[in-house]
């Protein structure tokens, strides 16, 4: 077995595992970075590729999103992966809805939030992809960007091996922990520290402690069209009301509570399934549309049409796109805390913390929340 040396293992090569090492090799330490697969093919490659600062909180968790904007955009110009600055549309469609937009614009500038309520009459500044009847306004945040995240993740792996002296081990499973020493098939290696980022993949490594945390899995299912003809353009990435029922940045809005209530009373199962609705756009012109959140300890390996179909049709609500053929479908498996926590960071021995549970917005925490972990 070779005997080999780092200052630094992390585990895992997810969007996660990536930033720990992005960040760790930035403050000059050796890094050496394990993924069980021949590449990242879980949850960091299956979603929309959104980095989606809008949606967080006031506070220390907006700021922790426009610290991993402003690092995506360092990568971006690094190693020329796409990351188009598209901003974000929230469609309101319905008076409840646009109360919800009105509340969250007003209050906005005092939580620190760079956006603003758009009148439905200008909404053709913005985009020509929705449907304009009955549109009764909209808001527009500028801090939204789009990354492919099947490039992103092959492109910042190839990064920080070759420009930035992480040794990368993809096909390699790590077998045990025992500091100072990790053991993988082939080699033995001598570490001072190590970061276990396995996503839902968390019953291989300290399978007691995983268990005893507020861990779920969640599964989501999402659709990608072919690409759309003629250099058609999306332009900001859209969602609508059911959106704002999602994200935590919307739970202040005192106005929320109806809306959430005639969404049970007349949309039952799309919040039986969790759907809400985002549609971003990739360099090659084809748009991403999902998604939904089931919760469960494991899932069956087979999606369930009526949720695609739910989705469709909400989406033509308000998309006016000239091409919907839908060319790819998946799911995606993530962790989510159970304790309303944005982000699971313990340790279960000395030196070694394991980084987990931000509940599906990885691309657009996981490189904050890593610089705020390296000091």
């Amino acid at each position: 077995m070779q005997q080999q040396q780092a200052d630094v293992a992390v585990i895992g090569a997810g969007i996660v595992g990536l930033a720990m090492a992005y960040h760790l090799a930035s403050k000059g330490k050796k890094v050496v970075l394990f993924e069980r697969n021949s590449k990242a093919i879980s949850a960091s490659i299956r979603n929309f590729g959104l980095v989606w600062p809008v949606g967080q909180t006031a506070g220390k968790m907006y700021d922790r999103a426009m610290r991993s904007r402003r690092t995506w955009k360092e990568l971006a110009a690094a190693t020329g992966l796409q990351c188009q600055e598209t901003g974000s549309l929230h469609l309101a469609y319905e008076k409840d809805e646009l109360a919800v937009l009105e509340e969250f614009a007003q209050a906005a500038p005092g939580n620190g939030y760079d956006c603003e309520l758009i009148p439905a009459a200008q909404i053709g500044k913005y985009t020509q992809a929705i449907k304009t009847a009955g549109l009764k306004g909209a808001l527009w945040s500028p801090t939204e960007m789009t990354v492919n995240p099947r490039q992103a993740s092959a492109a910042i792996a190839k990064h920080l091996e070759e420009k930035m002296n992480v040794t990368v081990r993809f096909g390699t499973a790590v077998n045990g922990i025992s500091l100072p020493h990790i053991e993988t098939k082939d080699e033995q290696w001598k570490v001072d520290e190590v970061y276990v980022c396995s996503g839902a993949d968390f019953e291989t490594l300290y399978p007691a402690q995983f268990a005893a945390a507020p861990l779920k899995k969640c599964k989501l299912q999402m659709m990608r069209t072919i690409p759309q003809p003629g250099n058609w353009q999306l332009g900001p990435a859209l969602c609508a009301g059911l959106t704002l029922a999602h994200y935590a940045a919307f739970e202040s809005c005192k106005t929320l509570a109806p809306l959430k209530d005639r969404f049970a009373a007349e949309m039952p199962d799309y919040v039986k399934w969790g759907i809400h609705l985002l549609i971003s756009q990739n360099g090659a012109g084809e748009l991403t549309i999902g998604d939904s959140h089931e919760y469960g300890p494991d899932f069956e390996p087979f999606d369930k049409a009526c949720i695609n179909e739910l989705i469709l049709k909400y989406m033509h609500t308000f998309l006016q796109a000239p091409e919907y053929t839908i060319q790819e479908q998946w799911h995606g498996i993530y962790p989510k805390l159970t304790n309303g926590e944005t982000d699971l960071v313990f340790s279960p021995e000395k030196n070694v913390t394991i980084v987990n549970g931000m509940g599906g917005a990885g691309m657009t925490l996981s490189f904050g929340l890593a610089e705020e972990l390296v000091k």
